[in-house]
């Protein structure tokens, strides 16, 4: 893995500058350690930082290949899982590949295929290309978003990066928080819309999409899109070709020069994923390391809840222990816990998901020390339908994202936004309402098939992407790349239009998955009910966030000082069952969220336009 930013203007030659470039690259260093590079030429100039995982010698970008007396240039962040057929189909073509990295093989199905290339992209990316021969710059994000692509108009310059923080390097770049941005935090956070970021004038490179931009102008298209299909074969060849998918989905995300190990939940997914890669190690005379992640003390604090009626702890070390892996548990600390919360801040560049980020960024700091390759499980609830919204009809007829509790929960805190309160939610709801009607849907689905198309497509496009974002931002502030095998988009094509009755049999959630991976799993495992990523339930984490909480409320120069109701904060806190983001996010949480809020708009200079 690595990040990518770059400065291009037709127009005006004086805005390629070496010295801005390098300033927007030094500040993503963090995500590509290993080797650092430009390029500079009169229009276009590329920064590079690389994270060496696939042929580490002879992988340095910016990469530049000549063909047919044509130039092109490549930036490139990710990995491929489709290279060895990609491979052969550039070397039939008459090309000679000079080294074993997916970075030539990117660049080459570029210079055969143009702007259709992404299409046959099998992995997590984002990159750009600079073709001499057409003048443009080429700009492709994968299907799912798994890796992050910004990008900011100043005038006739196009700047991109792979966080926000490197376009924010660009002095002429503004930090402003509008009403659109504000609406997201207050009601979505951390999600946001597809192709957008919080800040003005800051966009993202939508999923699926590829990007050009010429001496004409700018523009955007699709490259793939999910689509609604007939379901024409048994429930017997679904789970063989489930089964099938998810294998080969694995499999291939097992190649790394460097270091894999896979994270070890104890749960159905990462049992999953974990049993499949021991296995294809032990065939090869190797031994597969596993990480589990604890909090201090949880377990004589922990309760059972709805969507966490079971600890991790026992089965993540005991499913170990059967497969054979080297096993390692990690434990983090409440000091950590909440000291890491600015960074984890800072790494996101946005108010995150708490004690649920910043216990991320301590795992995978601690996980660099050994390994700079893991394998994790996120992805399949939203795919093969985990979460209960897919099955509790009560939270689709609410007419906004179903895993927000309280929608107006967070706005009611803050003073400046009483007026404008209604309209904000009446924003985001069009947000809602647009997305829904935009899912792939046929004339013949089944009432149930169609809710669960619908809580597939919200689920996907928003409360996935979050959870993607959290983890590539928190493994690379850390130098490690995280793989998500469930992400293949083969399996989401295919899952997608089998229907709902096969995929909740027996009223079970995630009953396709669990039939076609049954091979791998004790029944304990495979039985197991959906267990999300833990969070502390030690009380004295609240005590800690509230004392600082209440010292920035209390600081007439805080930015949350004056913004923030005092009193609607403390009836808020009185209640004993807050859930304002999905089932994790609680009391504890969302005072976290305010002091990550406190630092973004403190160390950012954030300029609110409301």
């Amino acid at each position: 893995m690595c990040s990518i930013c770059g400065i291009v203007d037709y127009k005006n030659k004086e805005q390629i500058r070496r010295d801005l470039l390098e300033k927007m690259g030094e500040v993503l260093v963090h995500r590509g350690p290993d080797q650092q590079e430009v390029y500079v030429d009169h229009k276009v100039a590329f920064q590079h930082n690389r994270l060496a995982i696939i042929d580490i010698e002879n992988g340095l970008q910016p990469m530049k290949r000549i063909y047919n007396g044509n130039t092109y240039v490549i930036v490139y962040n990710g990995e491929l899982y489709n290279t060895p057929e990609l491979s052969k189909i550039i070397e039939e073509a008459g090309v000679h590949l000079q080294t074993r990295c997916d970075t030539e093989v990117v660049l080459y199905m570029y210079i055969l295929f143009g702007e259709q290339c992404a299409t046959y992209l099998n992995g997590i990316f984002a990159f750009a290309v600079w073709d001499t021969s057409k003048e443009q710059v080429y700009l492709a994000r994968d299907r799912f978003g798994i890796k992050p692509l910004f990008y900011t108009m100043i005038g006739s310059t196009l700047l991109f990066a792979s966080e926000v923080k490197g376009l924010l390097a660009h002095p002429q770049v503004k930090r402003i928080l509008n009403q659109e941005g504000l609406w997201q935090l207050l009601y979505m956070a951390p999600t946001t819309i597809n192709g957008k970021s919080v800040l003005k004038d800051i966009e993202e490179m939508p999923t699926g999409c590829y990007g050009i931009y010429q001496n004409e102008g700018w523009q955007i298209k699709p490259y793939w899109k999910l689509e609604a299909k007939p379901f024409t074969v048994s429930e017997e060849e679904a789970v063989y070709t489930t089964r099938m998918l998810l294998k080969d989905a694995i499999e291939r995300q097992l190649v790394s020069d460097v270091p894999l190990a896979t994270l070890l939940s104890g749960g159905l997914d990462s049992s999953i994923i974990t049993s499949v890669a021991a296995k294809n190690y032990a065939a090869q005379g190797k031994q597969l390391t596993t990480y589990s992640f604890e909090y201090e003390n949880n377990k004589k604090y922990f309760k059972s809840t709805l969507f966490q009626p079971q600890s991790d702890d026992d089965y993540a070390a005991a499913l170990a222990m059967t497969l054979g892996t080297n096993h390692k548990i990690l434990t983090v600390d409440l000091p950590s816990l909440v000291g890491l919360l600015e960074e984890a801040t800072y790494a996101r560049d946005l108010p995150g998901m708490a004690d649920i980020d910043s216990s991320l960024l301590y795992y995978c700091r601690a996980i660099k020390q050994e390994h700079t390759v893991v394998l994790s499980g996120e992805c399949a609830d939203e795919i093969f339908g985990g979460y209960p919204w897919f099955y509790r009809k009560e939270m689709l007829e609410k007419d906004f994202f179903p895993w927000i509790h309280d929608a107006h929960q967070r706005a009611d805190l803050f003073t400046f936004t009483k007026q404008k309160k209604d309209e904000g939610y009446a924003y985001m709801k069009e947000v809602y309402l647009k997305s829904v009607a935009e899912c792939p849907v046929l004339d013949t689905d089944s009432p149930s098939m169609r809710q669960s198309r619908i809580a597939t497509w919200l689920s996907v496009n928003y409360f996935m992407n979050a959870l993607l974002e959290r983890k590539d931002r928190m493994s690379m502030a850390s130098g490690v790349e995280v793989r998500v095998p469930f992400s293949d988009h083969r399996i989401l094509e295919y899952v997608y239009n089998v229907p709902w009755e096969i995929k909740f049999k027996g009223q079970s959630e995630k009953a396709l998955l669990r039939a076609a991976m049954a091979e791998y799993l004790p029944d304990y495992y495979l039985k197991r009910k959906k267990s999300p990523y833990p969070k502390t339930h030690n009380p004295l984490y609240e005590q800690m966030v509230w004392k600082k909480l209440e010292l920035i409320l209390n600081n007439p120069n805080a930015r949350l000082h004056e913004m923030v109701s005092k009193n609607q904060l403390n009836d808020l806190l009185q209640q004993q069952n807050i859930t304002w983001f999905g089932q994790l996010m609680s009391r504890p949480q969302l005072m976290a969220w305010m002091l990550q809020l406190e630092f973004w708009l403190t160390h950012y200079d954030i300029k609110i336009e409301i």
